[in-house]
């Protein structure tokens, strides 16, 4: 096992320096901070909003299509999506794909990470290999995964796999490889085994990185699941763009956009309330 050393104290973050009057100002302020950030992100709402009508009111009367994108069209378009159920039930698709996408990703990448490593001739053997299928796009693969796995659900899961992988195993690397060669040498001494040694020295120092680079691919892969579904399936929420697209629903399908855009930032936010470490 051959592991390089990191530096410990980076974890801790900055030493913290005795009291000062800087130090005592900001924890006057900090009481106020979160009501701040609140208003001041309820500002950059309202200005996003505005300049978004602003857009579409200067051309909307030149642009049918610039029209339907108003934002006081939105109301009535999520409505009459829900009132069909087809959104929610293209939200459930959307997100059991994403989940099973992932879910094979970090079975096959925190094995093969760990691999790499801990292992250095796999690791010089694997380099050249990873760095270059990692550069190639996921979705130049979707011929390929339409034409061996067919229509449906299966070529999108393989699609957002194999662009949620690559996070996942080079994290997973990385962190493997970066942990304090004393912490194995002590382990070797007091007589842990191999096994003993990824138990309770690999596992528990690389948690950290192997959760937030999970959360990496997360991010990774729901932004590829979208164009994903527009190849060859008949439901998720990037086939639904496709769909109001056809039928001229423009506000429709600004809607659809607006929900992967509220739903790709909620699902950022539990991952990351759930991945991120706690101290203990």
């Amino acid at each position: 096992m051959s592991i390089a050393p990191t530096d410990l104290d980076s974890a801790d973050g900055p030493a913290r320096t005795p009291d000062s009057g800087r130090s005592r100002t900001a924890r006057q302020r900090a009481p106020r901070s979160p009501r701040a950030a609140l208003a001041w992100g309820a500002c950059g709402a309202v200005a996003t909003v505005l300049a978004w009508w602003a857009f579409t009111a200067v051309g909307g009367p030149g642009s049918p299509m610039l029209a339907a994108l108003s934002p006081w069209r939105v109301p009535g378009a999520l409505a009459s999506l829900l009132s069909t159920g087809v959104l929610l039930q293209d939200l459930v698709t959307s997100t059991v794909r994403l989940l099973a996408g992932l879910a094979i990703a970090a079975l096959l990448g925190i094995p093969a990470g760990a691999l790499i490593g801990l292992h250095r001739p796999t690791r010089w053997a694997a380099a050249g290999p990873v760095q270059f299928v990692r550069m190639i796009s996921p979705l130049s693969w979707a011929p390929v995964a339409v034409a061996l796995l067919g229509v449906g659900s299966a070529p999108v899961v393989f699609l957002v796999a194999a662009a949620a992988i690559w996070p996942i195993l080079l994290g997973t690397a990385s962190a493997v490889g970066s942990i304090d060669q004393r912490y194995v040498a002590v382990a070797h001494t007091l007589g842990a085994r191999r096994r003993e040694i990824l138990r309770t020295v690999v596992v528990p120092s690389v948690r950290p990185a192997v959760l937030q680079s999970v959360r990496l691919a997360l991010g990774i892969a729901w932004v590829v699941l979208v164009p994903a579904e527009m190849l060859g399936v008949t439901s998720g929420l990037g086939y639904e763009i496709l769909n109001a697209r056809d039928r001229l629903a423009y506000d429709e399908m600004l809607v659809v956009i607006l929900v992967i855009g509220a739903l790709g930032a909620a699902i950022d936010a539990l991952a990351r309330l759930l991945l991120t470490p706690r101290r203990g």
